[in-house]
């Protein structure tokens, strides 16, 4: 069985030789483990230190073109060069190399077939109270909305088997890690995660310049994937509360013409009644074309699934 573990980098010169020394050399049930990094645009020596410590793939950007577009390059050259499982892991030295034999165990055990890190956030000494709590309401959400059980869903620390990295299609250039989650609960690939510990920042991210940033384009995306795969939920929730308040309306103005003094003074309530149920009813039809549109998703991503099999199979 072939291990590739890869690290997307930007300007990582300063940790990334670090990073590959710790990286495990012999792992039971891995007949081979190999390295790559996804160089996403680096003007620093980051390519020079690779090469130096023999890193076995070496995919470059020209340009920097965000966490998604790379994890996407590296899972296209992972396939083709016939990995059986993929770990993804930060340059910037965050994830200690050391645990990437416990992340793999419950895909050799045949268990799961993505495996996350989790970084037990609440315990992390560094992160302030208010990031805790936002990154504790973050993953419920993402929970409640992809159908998983992880605890940490912004952990890029994971193991991928080969036929999830077939079953997944990166949608987002931003990041991949909300992404891949709900597809996942969409698309029934078992998730499990593993409790594991962290390393002391080395320096602020370069994917987002503060934490609101961060939250703001996660919850995009987020919402973005959900309704590209649950739109018939999404929408005829959205539906149900303006139809509510819409009726709510109707029966306040029908209360008043009824029983006290018809409709003087009231008629507003049926002027906002009007508009809330138009509202609804826009939010209803939306959720039945999303819902044929993702039926006709599902068909094109299993005709991908095919063929990027026979594709990679035949490279």
């Amino acid at each position: 069985m072939k291990l590739i573990i890869q690290i997307p980098c930007y300007n990582e010169e300063t940790t990334l030789g670090s990073v590959l020394k710790e990286l495990p050399k012999n792992i039971e049930g891995i007949s081979k483990i190999e390295t790559m990094i996804i160089d996403d645009g680096s003007t620093d020596k980051t390519i020079d230190i690779a090469k130096k410590h023999k890193v076995t793939y070496i995919v470059a950007h020209r340009g920097n073109k965000w966490l998604g577009n790379a994890f996407r390059s590296g899972i296209s050259k992972a396939l083709s060069e016939w990995a059986d499982i993929l770990v993804n892991t930060d340059g910037d030295n965050q994830y200690p190399g050391k645990y990437i034999e416990t992340l793999l165990q419950p895909i050799l055990r045949g268990e799961s077939d993505i495996v996350m890190w989790d970084r037990q956030t609440a315990s992390i000494e560094h992160f302030s109270v208010l990031k805790k709590f936002f990154q504790w309401l973050g993953s419920l959400l993402v929970r409640i909305l992809s159908g998983t059980t992880v605890p940490d869903s912004v952990s890029w620390f994971r193991a991928y088997s080969r036929e999830s990295l077939l079953r997944l299609n990166i949608t987002s250039d931003f990041s991949y890690a909300v992404d891949t989650l709900v597809q996942a609960g969409s698309k029934k690939i078992h998730v499990s995660h593993v409790p594991i510990t962290t390393n002391k920042p080395t320096r602020p991210s370069r994917l987002f310049s503060s934490m609101w940033q961060h939250m703001t384009q996660t919850l995009s995306i987020l919402l973005r994937v959900y309704a590209m795969y649950h739109p018939m939920k999404l929408f005829f929730s959205l539906a149900s509360v303006f139809f509510v308040l819409g009726t709510i309306w109707v029966i306040r103005f029908l209360y008043y013409y009824l029983t006290i003094d018809g409709d003087t003074g009231k008629i507003q309530s049926l002027i906002l009644s009007g508009a809330f149920l138009t509202i609804a009813t826009v939010f209803f039809a939306l959720g039945i074309i999303g819902d044929l549109i993702a039926k006709n998703r599902k068909l094109i991503e299993d005709n991908l699934y095919i063929n990027k099999k026979m594709y990679y199979n035949k490279k």
